[in-house]
């Protein structure tokens, strides 16, 4: 068990922050911190081309209002495709907003947020991201809570050919973070830290010099994830969260799209 445990010196780099990021613990535990001057972040050192990714994260405790904790994979360039995790902060006994995008092209626009069933300032849990060529997945603690279907078949782009670093950041958005902005950052309380743990990539597709990890065969037989689909206690999972933790779905947003819901929406 330990032994699948990476580390984060190496796995991943520190990108800002100016020391406000720190690798802790021999290499098992991963700080970050905002205060008024700046936040900080970090980036994996593998880009990845389909994973199943999982991080642990516990999230700035107490008044985190006007704060966001950020992790999510990315490609370069203007017309990049991402996942997002991130996670607004709230004043001290208000639930967190989980809030999840995917991006295509450098298009996004398909918000969904959540509140969640726990408070994640007061232990590490589970967020995991799985990502093949029919589908991407959101999981909290092995719960699916968002699911983006390929839908290319009708004219939706589809994450498949940019491969990704992870990358996570914890900064200052009080302009819009908490309620739309009517919460600033109370900086008597900076500084402000989130951590994460138990970073775990194993069945991911690690992208170098132009190829995917993941192109024999062999490696394709002995990983189900690459076709891997939620089964009906996953879905019953998934309907559950959504009834009652989630808080917006773009799909449901008429007012937003007069000319009718995204495509996508249609085929979920």
């Amino acid at each position: 068990m330990v032994a699948s445990a990476g580390s984060f010196y190496k796995d991943f780099d520190i990108t800002w922050g100016d020391g406000r990021a720190k690798i802790l613990n021999n290499g098992q535990l991963l700080t970050l911190s905002l205060d008024k001057a700046s936040g900080s972040g970090f980036q994996s050192k593998n880009e990845y081309l389909y994973g199943k990714i999982d991080m642990q994260l516990k999230l700035v405790p107490g008044n985190s209002a006007g704060t966001v904790t950020a992790y999510y994979l990315k490609s370069p360039g203007s017309t990049w495709d991402e996942i997002d995790f991130e996670f607004l902060g709230n004043l001290s006994g208000d639930p967190y907003t989980l809030h999840t995008n995917v991006f295509t092209n450098g298009k996004g626009d398909r918000e969904q947020q959540f509140h969640l069933w726990f408070d994640p300032s007061a232990a590490f849990h589970t967020y995991s991201i799985l990502w093949n060529p029919q589908r991407i997945v959101f999981f909290v603690d092995g719960t699916p809570i968002r699911e983006f279907k390929n839908s290319e078949s009708i004219g939706v782009p589809f994450p498949k050919n940019q491969p990704m670093r992870i990358y996570s950041s914890l900064w200052n958005a009080d302009d819009w973070a908490t309620r739309g902005g009517l919460v600033k950052t109370d900086w008597t309380h900076a500084p402000f830290t989130a951590s994460y743990r138990n970073f775990k990539a194993n069945n991911a597709c690690v992208w170098s010099n132009g190829k995917s990890s993941c192109a024999s065969t062999s490696f394709r037989s002995r990983n189900s994830w690459l076709s891997q689909e939620l089964d009906s206690t996953s879905q019953n999972r998934l309907k559950w969260v959504q009834k009652n933790y989630m808080i917006y779905n773009y799909c449901t947003d008429t007012k937003r799209f007069p000319r009718g819901i995204p495509k996508e929406c249609r085929n979920s």
